[in-house]
């Protein structure tokens, strides 16, 4: 949409012009699957295509290319980490698995899948900046605990966790550890072949890559089942025909994604938190001030719900994200909110900014101004002025 400030990227991202031209020919030349390899040269050509992609995207994370599994998206990659590692180690060690209280829902929902297959999850509690207890994390783990996934940096509130430190105190008791690195993985620098982690989720979709493509590292020995049933894709661990073009855009929106873009994010981020506090009365920043991903900024506007900053916003042309209950299906306020020790007026008057390759400086004045005047409007006619900040 034409003169729209778009700051909902944590959702995903518009696609990148030259991630597009590299999947083109995998539509209309070189069409064929992988799986084709023996009958004709299109199909060589799309294995060819397929390594290669596989092999970059394991160069960019300083693995091996058969450490790399290419899914459909961030939810079937912790689908299957989670499950995969149930389905092999249940039965043989215990079904136990730790997690925290303010996982993506790949994760948290999976976690509650299994508890009703018999398995204990341990919710891990986190502070009010969403930063997990070492402490708690080593007395949850257990001779029976077979996973701790913990993710990388929260898909809301943004805070980055020490998955160094938890990766260590996993393997010291002997629990395997996944991470979700979905708002991570290109914006933060770090490397896999270093970490102690074991399976590690990762998407297209917040890069400027194209959708229903994803990633999975599986660490070479990691005991991982076969979730999902059909045919004998990546590595006979995951069935259904291979996303050629989606590979091949994946790779290069993760090679277009660079530590100077990043900065350049790290400082609309702080220069939209830093104003929006000052000036917009009775605020509170969600998430940790420093250890926080360069694209994230989450505010909670007290007194005001979340669903109508959002739609005065869109009639701005301004698209964020909010907490509020009437944006979720469920029609629960934020766990993530609620997760840190927030209320539900909190949650509800939270407002995620998540920004991209797009936004530039120049639309934090636009935005500041914006809130401004769209939250002095709601706080004079809001029921939830009177009521005790939290």
């Amino acid at each position: 949409m034409p003169n729209t400030i778009y700051m909902d990227n944590a959702a995903s991202t518009r696609l990148d012009e030259r991630v597009l031209e590299a999947m083109k020919p995998y539509f209309f030349d070189s069409y064929a699957v992988a799986t084709s390899e023996f009958g004709h040269s299109m199909g060589i050509e799309a294995k060819e295509a397929l390594a290669d992609a596989r092999s970059r995207l394991a160069g960019l994370l300083n693995v091996s290319a058969e450490e790399v599994l290419l899914t459909s998206g961030d939810t079937e990659s912790s689908n299957i980490a989670l499950k995969g590692i149930a389905l092999s180690l249940g039965d043989k060690k215990g079904k136990h698995i730790v997690t925290s209280k303010i996982e993506d829902f790949p994760v948290l929902n999976s976690a509650k899948a299994m508890e009703r297959m018999g398995y204990k999850v341990t919710f891990l509690s986190v502070d009010r900046e969403g930063v997990l207890d070492m402490g708690e994390l080593e007395k949850a783990i257990n001779k029976e605990t077979i996973l701790v996934s913990i993710q990388h940096a929260n898909q809301e509130i943004g805070t980055v966790q020490d998955v160094a430190g938890i990766g260590k105190i996993c393997h010291e008791k002997g629990a395997l550890f996944h991470v979700d690195a979905t708002h991570t993985f290109r914006r933060l620098d770090f490397d896999l072949g270093k970490l102690p982690v074991d399976l590690m989720t990762f998407s297209a979709h917040t890069i400027h890559g194209p959708k229903g493509v994803g990633g999975l590292f599986v660490r070479k020995g990691t005991p991982l089942g076969k979730w999902m049933d059909g045919g004998f894709q990546e590595f006979n661990l995951r069935a259904g025909l291979e996303n050629i073009p989606g590979a091949v855009g994946f790779v290069k929106a993760a090679e277009l994604t660079t530590a100077t873009e990043n900065e350049r994010l790290a400082s609309i981020r702080d220069k939209l938190i830093t104003r929006l506090l000052a000036e917009v009365p009775e605020t509170t920043l969600n998430g940790h001030r420093s250890k926080r991903i360069p694209q994230n900024a989450n505010i909670t506007f007290h007194y005001v719900e979340g669903e109508s900053i959002t739609l005065h916003l869109d009639m701005r042309g301004i698209e964020v994200s909010t907490g509020s209950a009437c944006f979720s299906r469920s029609l629960e306020a934020s766990h993530v909110i609620m997760g840190i020790g927030g209320n539900h007026e909190r949650a509800h008057g939270s407002i995620r900014y998540s920004l991209g390759r797009f936004n530039s400086m120049d639309e934090v004045n636009t935005v500041v101004e914006a809130m401004k005047e769209v939250i002095s409007r709601l706080r004079e006619i809001s029921p939830l002025r009177k009521e005790e900040k939290p």
